[in-house]
């Protein structure tokens, strides 16, 4: 049987004259783009130059939208109602669908950045719900009619219980070295199984690996891993392509 695996990253997280990752190195080498909506990351100029970039390398793209929350990155606790991250969610989603739009495409899936939790169902039924494979959220997801695509990291340490060790540990939390990612993206695509910060083996049944886009070096570890996933013989395609979740 063919081996089937995306490989995504959030792309388009620079601001204004605020710039962040590397976007024009890391996207020829991925498959499915998380395209930041302008809440956490990225601005209304960055989303069409990402999507077109997206397109370019004929990248799958998908909403990443966050909490309205630029100066934290998303990632500090708000006080906000179940409705109100819903239509956090809906707005930005709507502002990235139309950028797609307006190019000729369609839109592949969303990833939520941080906390959120969202229903795409009413959005759209054919979009693809991308989580964190092993998480309650995904425990979650599954008992809703949405099509969701479990997410697996190349390039961070994983805990015993599945989880990802927290980046409270510095570099121990990180994957930095190409071929040990490029080793951890193939051993998840290939046997569902992954290596923890113990040694110990576990079981990860994942559909798509990310690589994050901020991380010193990302092009060098995209790069890698997809060529690591080419050669033991996974086929690389967008989600949009074989996904049948």
């Amino acid at each position: 049987m063919t081996t089937y695996i995306d490989v995504n990253c959030d792309m388009g997280e620079s601001y204004g004259r605020w710039t962040l990752g590397n976007d024009e190195g890391v996207m020829p080498h991925i498959t499915s783009a998380n395209v930041a909506c302008g809440f956490h990351g990225g601005d209304p100029h960055v989303m069409r130059k990402t999507v077109e970039l997206a397109l370019k390398h004929g990248v799958a793209i998908g909403a990443h939208p966050g909490l309205p929350d630029l100066m934290g990155f998303g990632r500090r606790r708000m006080e906000v109602s179940p409705q109100e991250i819903k239509d956090y969610h809906r707005y930005q989603v709507g502002a990235l669908n139309a950028f797609v739009k307006a190019s000729g495409a369609t839109l592949q899936h969303v990833k939520a950045h941080g906390i959120q939790a969202e229903q795409v169902l009413e959005l759209d039924p054919n979009l693809i719900l991308m989580v964190m494979a092993m998480t309650k959220y995904d425990a979650e997801a599954r008992k809703t009619k949405a099509r969701v695509a479990a997410e697996g990291f190349a390039d961070r340490v994983y805990a015993d219980d599945g989880q990802l060790v927290s980046r409270k540990l510095g570099k121990d939390a990180l994957v930095t070295d190409p071929l040990k990612a490029a080793d951890q993206a193939v051993l998840m695509a290939m046997e569902q199984k992954v290596k923890t910060i113990t040694g110990k083996t576990i079981t990860a049944k994942v559909d798509t690996i990310c690589i994050h886009g901020d991380s010193p070096g990302s092009d060098k570890i995209v790069a890698a891993v997809r060529e690591g996933l080419v050669k033991a013989g996974a086929t690389v395609k967008p989600l949009r392509d074989w996904f049948k979740g």
